[in-house]
């Protein structure tokens, strides 16, 4: 009998990019993921397919990463982009030889031959990535979950509306791309909130009740999703769920009530803001497995042999040394050397098995009961961050999957054979540092979140005030504008200029959506009025819609039905 379960589960997501720029800041982003995360995902999958594995994985794609996955600008992009990296390898190559090193040209024409690869995988699949995953899914290897529409921020936004519409919109463009709609949801920077008294941190002064992210996903139909350890160990107990139904306790039993595994992030507990049986089943993010990869000091992609990722050949170059040392400047990286990389995977890949089964006998040992390592990480991780992350989880899944003593699976399945028995009020924060909002707000972005909520204002008051539900030509630019209020939300653009990722790009695209969306508020106002749009309008309209063609099914009913 197995000692416990371990549940795989990788977020994809990339802003909406395309359209916007290429590089240093841009398209090629999605590019660089698709090519170094997404087709080698792929391969990996295929790998535990032809090795008689069940991969098991719980794979998020955000909406928005999907609308640009499905566009037919990525598919005749991505092509192109792939035969530019090839050209410059071989680039590489005839220098490489002209300075007399055989290992860089070797090195060079390596990644030329990889390039031409996954060009051929991408026509293989019809250029259709979220297609691939789709069939993948339906054939039972994968579990694929949705996400908010573009990874707006669910505590921090104004209204419980906009809450609303950013996880609809979410389903809805998952149920539309993918062919079926998913039962599981990655919050956005796993940010949770439960219901209560709210104070927003800008703009408005008044205190006004909120619903929690447990209730506005319940009821969505959603019915699990992932939060980090620490709201774990600060939950408070409300009852308990079995055969005889739900049963009020306490909320002092979480402490005393040891048997039960309360507060241990191996088991889901159901999040429920109200004390009682409705809610949303939440998986808890294990910190001492996540940090054998997250780890800047400890964990596996900081091995001396792995490839550099911060060292390039030239301005937006290719890869040739690696890590060496987590003291060596760039100018002291040594050259990479592909025979070593089986080896360090495959250690790397039986060291992280074993930390998995030790917490699970362990839990076993303690509680008698059936655990589950839930290990979530940025599926970017993988291949684009630490170029051999997907050799390292085909080692891993095929390693477990032969472990009697852990069950792979995923998240979905888990629950339908252990599901939750503990309700339990959730506190407030995200995975994000210091557990809390503080990387998506604070003094350097308080200005975004001032325009935001304003926009959000704006957004209410005209659904409100004018006619749309009897004017087709309102509805639609009622429809631009939330098409538009929904990029401003998303997570990614307070992020980068508080990390200074690229802060020149995040505050760009930001004031582009919400001048985008103020000017079409003015038309809305305008043709409400019986005023004809003026040729200046019309121009900055069709910009718009050309530019922002996503979310083709976004409708009002996603902020006002109830």
């Amino acid at each position: 009998m197995a000692a416990g379960s371990f549940a795989l589960v990788l977020h994809g997501h990339v802003p909406y990019v395309l359209k916007h720029g290429r590089w240093p800041h841009g398209e090629q982003w999605l590019y660089e993921a698709a090519a170094e995360t997404w087709l080698p995902l792929l391969e990996v999958l295929d790998a535990c397919h032809q090795a008689g594995a069940t991969a098991n994985l719980t794979l998020g794609l955000t909406p928005i990463l999907l609308e640009q996955l499905a566009h037919p600008a990525f598919k005749e992009g991505l092509p192109l982009w792939l035969a530019e990296r090839e050209q410059r390898a071989h680039a590489d190559e005839r220098s490489f030889q002209e300075w007399g090193d055989a290992h860089l040209a070797f090195l060079a024409r390596r990644q030329a031959d990889r390039f031409m690869d996954l060009a051929e995988r991408f026509e293989a699949i019809d250029r259709d990535l979220p297609g691939a995953f789709a069939a993948l899914w339906r054939a039972g290897e994968v579990e694929l979950i949705s996400s908010g529409a573009t990874h707006g921020y669910q505590p921090l936004l104004l209204h419980d509306a906009s809450c609303r519409a950013q996880i609809r919109q979410g389903l809805r463009s998952s149920e539309r791309i993918l062919g079926q709609r998913p039962r599981g949801f990655w919050l956005p920077e796993c940010a949770y909130r439960p219901a209560g008294s709210w104070t927003p941190p800008a703009v408005h002064g008044d205190a006004r009740l909120r619903q929690g992210t447990d209730r506005l996903l319940a009821d969505e139909g959603v019915a699990y999703t992932f939060v980090d350890a620490h709201l774990f160990r600060g939950l408070r107990s409300e009852g308990l769920l079995g055969p005889e139904g739900f049963r009020k306790v306490g909320w002092d039993q979480a402490g005393w009530d040891t048997e039960r595994a309360w507060r241990s992030v191996l088991e889901p507990h159901l999040a429920s803001s109200e004390g009682s049986p409705r809610g949303v089943s939440v998986f808890a993010r294990h910190p001492e497995v996540s940090e054998q990869v997250w780890s800047g000091q400890v964990g596996y992609p900081a091995d001396g042999r792995y490839l550099e990722f911060h060292k390039k050949h030239g301005d937006n170059g290719l890869r040739y040394w690696k890590v060496t040392s987590a003291r060596a400047g760039l100018g002291d990286k040594d050259r990479y050397h592909p025979d070593d990389i089986p080896g360090a995977v495959y250690s790397h890949a039986q060291h992280f098995c074993a930390v998995v089964r030790s917490i699970l006998k362990r839990h076993r040992a303690e509680t008698g009961r059936h655990g589950v390592v839930v290990a979530p990480f940025d599926a970017e991780l993988f291949g684009h961050w630490w170029h051999e992350g997907p050799l390292f989880l085909r080692d891993v899944l095929l390693t477990l999957h032969a472990d009697p003593e852990v069950e792979v699976t995923t998240a979905g399945a888990f629950l339908d054979d252990h599901p939750a028995d503990k309700v339990a009020w959730l506190p407030e924060g995200s995975w994000g540092e210091g557990g809390d909002h503080r990387v998506w707000f604070n003094d350097g972005q308080r200005w975004m979140w001032e325009v935001l909520y304003r926009a959000e204002d704006r957004f209410g008051a005209l659904c409100l005030a004018q006619p749309w539900r009897d004017d087709p030509a309102l509805r639609r630019l009622l429809e631009d504008a939330g098409r538009e209020l929904l990029l401003l939300q998303a997570s990614d653009w307070p992020f980068v200029v508080h990390t200074q990722g690229a802060p020149d790009y995040g505050i760009k695209r930001f004031t582009q959506h919400a001048t985008r969306f103020d000017r079409i508020c003015d038309m809305v106002v305008d043709v409400g009025e019986g005023r004809t749009l003026a040729p200046y309008q019309e121009a900055i309209l069709a910009e718009a819609r050309a530019c922002d063609d996503v979310f083709p099914d976004v409708d009002l009913a996603l902020w006002h039905d109830p």
